[in-house]
């Protein structure tokens, strides 16, 4: 019943960052290598909705990131172009309709910080000529938008360019990702935000407390938005000790997310780094392993999305309703991009 039951539902990933290791390749093996490495274990996961974030690693900042960030992209649209069968890029609501009654997986191409764009708000609308439909505007550290969750100790909301920024993304119709946010910006976001927000790949500070999660009081207040919080799997933001660090573990991040903010307000944004982490030379991340988290933990079988039915199954296993279940692994998050690009 399981495994029908995840065939079934519609399965969205709002957070892997599988473009940091096709585009770390020469261009000419983009589509050979994203064919044969991740779309099989996006297939064996059944992922129906893949958010693909831009993240600029530290080496090309801050002078190649513009750059980076424009090959990412190309990367993406080189590698979708390369498995026409299968995927398919998405600009609104229409397009992961039909992509997803096609039954092919639907691209939804993000930017993690902005990088590339600085104080260049400007440059938001080229991203989005670009297709870019989900956006952050900071990482762990600071930058001319706002401060990261590493940086609370300062305080700060967003910047006068920070601010800006939202209200570009609201107005081209770009999703304002809080994921990596220091807390005052959090706070800054949810007070000045006139469309729904969401958390891409947030796991919950009250079970572990960690900057990187939120606090029930951001989750209240993203769903109160209209908004989703995706829970991260991300093993090292789900618990601080090794043997904790399990399918129940992520389990309970998901319930307690869903009791807070509400069952229609959560989904899964599973940050599945390790494989990108073992493949590029030099390792990404290099600022991660800085902050004391081991970038290569990760949930025991959720190392990458072949792994996604576990989570059905836990959830069933829980003795959660199937109706519940499928709003949590996709349902939900196909709904808020039904509404906030349509």
């Amino acid at each position: 019943m399981t495994l029908a039951l995840h065939q079934r539902a519609v399965v969205a990933d709002t957070h892997n960052d599988l473009l940091m290791a096709v585009s770390a390749r020469p261009p000419q093996q983009w589509s050979t290598f994203f064919r044969e490495r991740w779309l099989p274990q996006l297939l064996e996961g059944g992922v129906d909705l893949q958010v693909l974030p831009v993240f600029i690693d530290d080496q090309y900042r801050p002078e190649g990131a513009l750059r980076q960030t424009l090959r990412m992209i190309e990367c993406a649209y080189v590698l979708a172009e390369g498995s026409p069968d299968h995927v398919r890029i998405c600009l609104d609501a229409a397009d992961i309709d039909r992509t997803l009654a096609d039954g092919k997986i639907a691209l939804l191409l993000a930017l993690e910080s902005m990088p590339g764009l600085d104080a260049n708000v400007e440059l938001i609308s080229t991203m989005h000529r670009l297709g870019v439909r989900v956006a952050s505007i900071a990482h762990f550290g600071r930058t001319p938008l706002a401060d990261g969750s590493g940086e609370d100790a300062t305080g700060s909301g967003l910047t006068t360019h920070g601010v800006a920024a939202l209200a570009e993304m609201e107005r081209l119709g770009i999703v304002f990702d809080v994921s990596h946010l220091g807390a005052s910006g959090v706070a800054h976001v949810l007070e000045l935000a006139t469309k729904p927000v969401m958390a891409t790949h947030s796991a919950a500070r009250a079970l572990r407390d960690h900057h990187r999660n939120l606090t029930d009081e951001q989750l209240r207040g993203v769903a109160a938005t209209g908004g989703v919080v995706c829970v991260n799997f991300f093993a090292p933001f789900l618990a601080d000790r090794e043997e904790d660090m399990t399918l129940d573990r992520l389990l309970d991040h998901i319930e307690h997310v869903a009791a807070v903010a509400g069952i229609d307000h959560v989904g899964l944004g599973p940050d599945f780094i390790r494989e990108v982490m073992v493949d590029l030379t030099p390792p990404c991340c290099e600022d991660v392993f800085a902050r004391g988290v081991n970038p290569k933990s990760a949930v025991p079988g959720l190392e990458g999305p072949s792994g996604l039915p576990m989570v059905t199954e836990g959830l069933l296993a829980r003795g959660l309703p199937e109706k519940d279940v499928m709003k949590i692994i996709g349902a939900n998050v196909h709904r808020f991009f039904g509404e906030r690009l349509a």
